[in-house]
């Protein structure tokens, strides 16, 4: 195998290959995985060429499905053990839901990976929380460079959350207006406290939580008797 450097592009090709003819895109991307040993040119009857996915590059492919499956185990693991927290701490957890924020002059839907609110029927105390949850450093990099997203995440609570595993990153790399919660192998630490401010939720969010279901720990009948109670906090 040549010395080239497999990047995401190169793999994300592998893909396109396998599932298509093969019909060659004579780029330096396609160069590249010939020369890596992970294509492999073919020449019909008729004489037109075709790029086939060699065994080497199904290995590669094989490889690269069972990472990014660890991945996504460690982060929805990652997920509701923070959404069970939350539980725990008397909220009420929401996971996958999609919120509309107004972002400048724009609408953007946001999708954080938990929100909760406190279980209180008094609005002005639900103090919605974000937490977005990040287990490796490459798609932490990459949120951290969407200005937009997080801006949606600010608009509809009153604290923002980033979870990082452990050795991901410093806490100092991430934007002052989140807080920062470092996932050890037991324990969720502080590393730095999100900034609290005053937030209403808006219609269309108490319309999307109608809809929802939320995490399982929370006991509706509890929740009830909390109906009416003008002092509930």
């Amino acid at each position: 195998m040549a010395d080239v450097v497999i990047t995401a592009a190169h793999r994300r090709r592998l893909r396109e290959v396998y599932r298509s003819a093969g019909w060659p895109c004579q780029d330096l991307l396609e160069v590249e995985l010939l020369a890596a040993g992970l294509l492999e040119r073919q020449r019909s009857a008729l004489g037109h060429e075709t790029v086939r996915v060699s065994d080497a590059g199904i290995a590669l492919l094989a490889q690269t499905l069972q990472r990014n499956r660890a991945q996504r185990d460690a982060h929805e693991l990652l997920v509701e053990r923070v959404a069970r927290e939350m539980t725990r701490a008397g909220r009420i957890a929401w996971r996958g839901l999609s919120l509309r924020a107004k972002v400048g002059e724009a609408w953007a839907v946001a999708m954080p990976d938990v929100f909760s609110i406190r279980h209180t029927s008094v609005e002005a105390y639900l103090q919605p929380v974000v937490h977005e949850i990040k287990v490796n450093r490459a798609d932490l990099l990459s949120d951290l460079r969407s200005a937009s997203k997080r801006a949606a995440y600010l608009q509809l609570s009153s604290e923002c959350w980033y979870v990082i595993r452990e050795g991901i990153a410093r806490p100092e790399e991430i934007p002052p207006e989140c807080g920062v919660l470092v996932a050890g192998e037991n324990v969720l630490d502080v590393a730095r406290p999100a900034p609290k401010r005053a937030k209403r939720l808006p219609f269309s969010a108490w319309m999307v939580l109608a809809r929802a279901t939320p995490v399982p720990g929370w006991h509706a009948e509890e929740a009830q008797g909390w109906l009416g109670n003008e002092t509930a906090g």
